[in-house]
């Protein structure tokens, strides 16, 4: 323990110093010949076998000078096995030192084949439960004023391309401007609400337009907001008030119509006049990202059909009845969910993002970080979605702090507009506004003060991972699936979305 505690340099690092015979571990080293210089390498290459005399074994140095070595004492049984400390690769300070490659392909094998046996299971016992009907019906075939809403929306662009272009050439006072952009950007939206509404359209047809409306909606809110600060920085630069250097930002305001044709189709949602662009386009890549596309929406698609609407059709209100039952039915509801879930995120934030982003030679692909190591909720809402965190700080985060309002606040607020969005694009479709989504973000926020106080009492990244997946995942959104599948059967008088 003494070596240990105390390592001699000489003892433990066999190729240190030998200008004492002590050193050479009581003569086991290896010492040139006199003749030979010390410097000559004679372990290259590792010893290999006797040769048919079983004396020695010549070694070719790498400047070309020969060195013998005597395998006699080579490895020998009195030869120290332990010369440095050293911890087990699993243990907490190696853990994170190390590739874990072999790990997680052999916990996707696993996953795989334990999977693979629930669903062959399955079908023995229930059958082909996929109707065509959930994907491509008479119902969704006659949504042709939800497509044509669709296509008009770009328009609601050019009406702000028009505003930003008066503005540009001093027509329009500010304050018209601005008024003009609220309009434009409320009507974004109220207009596909009203057209769904007065539709009685398919629920996935309702959804596809809605996300689509709040994604103009957002975009247009990033190119007012944008313009509006250039011409505040392009006013400052013509009293003089040129913004410090260290900014290092290009604050050149023009208003092109081609900046805005190709924002409203990048993935992103913040404005910007230009964007980093990678030199081509890799054809081949966005073949294969496509046909990845196609086959996890297909496996999507199954799991809904073939396990998610089994469980809800047969499932009482969750708030109804016995409470061990309810939450044996949100237990079962929430693997499935959780897998469809987990193919939502990687189908658009991985595939379909970059797919476009690669079609258009978008440079920035960050859409999302390593959300699954968040220590907190409040770092998982930070990495999950980068797109809709840039444009939330950018628009909404540090306006609010700008105009001197408490940190606390202006993450409400953030959270406010977010859940009022998640509400709109589940309740509009299904015509029915009980505020189960908006609550659910909303209770986000609690749980991101207690995440952050758990964190910092434990010290443990463990902790707010745990509880997030527990109420968020495990527990939110099988809930929040069970009370809207049973709001809309009792206002349809009928199973099934």
């Amino acid at each position: 323990m003494a070596v240990l505690d105390n390592p001699d340099n000489n003892h433990i690092n066999p190729t240190a110093s030998s200008s004492s015979s002590s050193s050479d571990l009581n003569g086991l080293r290896h010492r040139p010949p006199a003749d030979e210089p010390a410097s000559s390498s004679a372990a290259v290459n590792p010893p290999g076998p006797p040769t048919d005399s079983g004396a020695e074994k010549v070694i070719d140095g790498r400047d070309g000078q020969v060195a013998r070595s005597d395998i006699k004492f080579t490895y020998r049984p009195s030869r120290p096995a332990h010369v440095v400390v050293k911890e087990s690769p699993l243990s907490s300070g190696a853990i994170f030192k190390q590739s874990h490659a072999g790990l997680f392909n052999l916990c996707i094998v696993v996953l795989v084949a334990v999977n693979s046996r629930l669903i062959i299971e399955n079908l023995m016992k229930y059958g082909w439960l996929i109707r065509t009907g959930f994907w491509f019906s008479s119902k969704s075939l006659r949504d042709w004023p939800l497509f044509m809403c669709c296509l008009s929306l770009p328009l609601f662009a050019f009406a702000a391309y028009l505003v930003e272009k008066f503005a540009y050439r001093k027509y329009l006072s500010e304050p018209i401007v601005v008024s003009l952009h609220i309009l434009i950007s409320v009507a974004a939206v109220v207009y596909p609400i009203s057209v769904i509404l007065s539709c009685d359209s398919a629920f996935l047809s309702g959804v596809t337009l809605m996300l689509f409306a709040c994604i103009v909606w957002l975009k247009l809110v990033s190119y007012a907001h944008t313009n509006y600060d250039m011409r505040a920085v392009a006013k400052s630069f013509e009293k003089g008030e040129a913004p410090s250097a260290a900014l290092n930002v290009d604050y050149s305001y023009d208003v092109n119509f081609n900046s805005l044709v190709y924002f409203m189709i990048a993935p992103t949602l913040c404005y910007q006049p230009s964007y980093p662009r990678t030199p081509s386009i890799r054809k081949g890549w966005v073949v294969r990202q496509f046909i990845k596309l196609v086959i996890f929406t297909g496996l999507m698609g199954f799991i809904i059909e073939q396990y998610i609407n089994p469980i809800i059709q047969n499932s009482q209100h969750p708030f109804k009845g016995n409470l061990l039952y309810g939450i044996e039915r949100v237990l079962k509801l929430s693997v499935p969910n959780l897998y469809v879930w987990l193919c939502m995120f990687y189908c658009f934030f991985h595939l379909w993002l970059n797919i476009l982003a690669e079609l258009l030679r978008f440079g920035d692909r960050e859409f999302y970080k390593d959300w699954w190591n968040a220590k907190t909720v409040e770092e998982y809402w930070r990495m999950w979605n980068m797109p809709v965190h840039k444009w939330m700080v950018r628009h909404i985060y540090f306006p609010c702090l700008r105009h001197k309002i408490p940190k606390g606040v202006a993450i409400f607020i953030a959270f406010f507009v977010s859940a009022a969005f998640h509400e709109l694009c589940i309740a509009v479709p299904c015509h029915i506004f009980k505020l189960w989504a908006f609550l659910g973000i909303m209770f986000q926020i609690p749980l991101v003060w207690l995440t952050n106080v758990l964190q910092e009492k434990f010290k443990s990244s463990m902790v707010g991972n745990i509880i997030f997946w527990s109420m968020f995942c495990i527990f939110g959104q099988p809930m929040c699936v069970l009370l809207y599948y049973h709001d809309l059967m009792n206002r349809n008088g009928k199973d099934g979305i």
